[in-house]
């Protein structure tokens, strides 16, 4: 096997500092695309900004490295891309109806500490993912939420209740996240699937919301932090 014509082949040393020169201006034009556009991060894009991006992916990588493709021709794709990003954002300050369809709605997934189970089964997330996203925020339990919103942008805003008005709620942390296998009386216990909390009869009661079997054994400690 012919390593050097692998990575080699016949590529001059000319054609790599074209290449050298190619990449510094395509990265300042995509630079500057982004800066025009009016983001400050990846995480302020939407799905439709995003898809923006990835779409201007083939445009700005060719003319990096082929050499019988001039960068003018990004340059012209990059510009109608802009015209285009903007005349959509306009029409999406216009009308709501397009900006619900292109960039989705702000969904609630929890509300009173408990889990909204019928939209947040509408997402792609996993509990285990959602659970991870709360406990970032410092979040030990549901009982400490009284709102939660999961953005357009995927972002996660929380609302919490006072200390003082913290409520007994479905615990987040896996050594807590766990099945009960011993019920004691007058003990609160939650759904593992939506929240749901109350005194137990037996721990195999079926849940009033979700109609789930397992239960978990409630917290009721103030948030840190």
């Amino acid at each position: 096997m012919d390593f050097f014509n692998i990575f080699i082949g016949d590529t001059t040393w000319t054609f790599i500092l074209e290449i050298l020169v190619r990449c510094f201006l395509m990265f300042i034009i995509i630079i500057s695309f982004l800066r025009l556009s009016g983001k400050r991060g990846v995480r302020q894009l939407s799905l439709f900004e995003l898809a923006i991006i990835l779409c201007l992916g083939s445009a700005a990588g060719d003319p990096m490295f082929t050499k019988d493709l001039p960068i003018s021709h990004a340059f012209v794709v990059f510009i109608v891309i802009l015209f285009l990003y903007r005349l959509v954002t306009w029409a999406m300050v216009k009308h709501k109806k397009i900006e619900d369809l292109l960039e989705g709605r702000a969904l609630c997934v929890v509300k009173d500490g408990l889990l909204v189970y019928k939209d947040f089964q509408k997402q792609s997330y996993s509990h285990d993912e959602f659970f991870s996203e709360m406990r970032q925020q410092n979040v030990e339990h549901l009982g400490q939420v009284r709102t939660a919103l999961l953005e357009s942008d995927g972002i996660l805003s929380l609302l919490y209740y006072e200390d003082e008005e913290v409520k007994w709620g479905l615990p987040l942390f896996p050594d807590a996240y766990c099945k009960a296998d011993v019920l004691k009386i007058n003990t609160f216990y939650s759904c593992m699937k939506c929240g749901e909390t109350k005194i137990l009869n037996t721990l195999d009661q079926e849940c009033s919301r979700c109609k789930h079997h397992s239960w978990a054994k409630s917290l009721k400690t103030r948030r840190l932090g």
